[in-house]
């Protein structure tokens, strides 16, 4: 069955204009063809005059929900035609091949969606200390994921793609949860996710390794100080998903993470230290401990503060 796909480029910037254009270049140029390509800016309306005078051929629209990522990409939806809707982030870049890895999966009913790699491509080096375990910080694909094709409990939002049949059934993303206003708060994606799994079990989100996108990472994304809010903001965003579908699992795939992954980051670190004498594997090992550490610390901030989400409505895209 052939599959017609929109793809979905949420902005909200000027300052990321360049890595834009570049990231709907990368989708023109797919060997699967998507059938449309939509821009939604998010309430920013010099950017939106800019986007339709000089996005030749594509959909530009304007969030017509609540400011933030969430409702951009509703948005996004709720004007496409795809039987599929696949997003890529406005300072990404796609691998040619990127939507035919990613829709094939497709062929499977029992597949509600795919997500991919997501390499980041550092504007100055990255540093010494930054352990690969935490590059989701960056917005980046993490070390102790698959290295093979997997079903996954959740995806990976600026590389991925859903069928419309999971919108149909459970709505779109929240709004009370994800980035707005420039705060680095996610979760959105694993939320969504789970909704669609607790009403369908019998559905898959697979993760296919063989679909690439790179991922711009601006210098600032690389201090000490924006590592540390990140991760507090993150355990901030995983209380609120727990209140919304519960901590058994809200939280399953952080517990593999918590018990396996991080560990070995620790003792690699070490190892790297003692045997390869690479002193900078113990600041690798040490910001490892820290990061689980503001996680959980804003983890556990989220539940005492009970945010008042669980009654939201979730409306269907229109």
């Amino acid at each position: 069955m052939t599959y017609n796909v929109s793809v979905v480029i949420c902005a909200y910037t000027e300052a990321r204009w360049d890595e834009l254009v570049m990231a709907i270049e990368s989708v023109r140029h797919q060997t699967r063809p998507a059938g449309e390509i939509i821009v939604v800016i998010d309430h920013n309306p010099k950017l939106f005059d800019r986007a339709r005078q000089g996005l030749v051929g594509i959909v530009v629209v304007e969030n017509r929900e609540q400011r933030g990522l969430s409702g951009a990409r509703n948005t996004g939806i709720a004007v496409s035609h795809g039987d599929v809707i696949a997003f890529l982030d406005d300072d990404a870049e796609a691998e040619p091949d990127w939507l035919e890895q990613l829709t094939h999966w497709f062929s499977r009913d029992n597949v509600a969606g795919v997500g991919g790699i997501v390499e980041p491509r550092w504007e100055t080096a990255q540093p010494a200390w930054f352990p690969n375990e935490f590059s989701w910080v960056v917005g980046c694909s993490y070390r102790g994921l698959p290295l093979t094709s997997a079903a996954v409990r959740n995806l990976f939002g600026g590389c991925m793609c859903i069928r419309r049949a999971a919108f149909d059934l459970v709505g779109g993303f929240r709004g009370s949860i994800g980035r707005s206003n420039g705060r680095p708060m996610g979760c959105e994606e694993t939320e969504f996710c789970i909704r669609v799994h607790q009403h369908r079990p019998e559905w898959r989100f697979m993760y296919e390794p063989r679909a690439w996108a790179y991922h711009h990472v601006p210098a600032q994304r690389t201090t000490w100080e924006y590592f540390r809010s990140r991760c507090y903001a993150e355990g901030l965003s995983k209380a609120q998903v727990a209140f919304l579908v519960g901590v058994g699992d809200g939280l399953s795939s952080e517990r593999t993470y918590a018990t396996q992954a991080l560990p070995r980051g620790i003792l690699r670190g070490i190892s790297d230290a003692f045997l390869r004498r690479d002193l900078t594997g113990l600041l690798r090992a040490g910001a490892i401990v820290a990061g689980l550490g503001y996680t959980v610390l804003g983890f556990c901030v989220g539940i005492v503060t009970k945010p008042l989400i669980t009654s939201e409505k979730v409306l269907q895209p229109v």
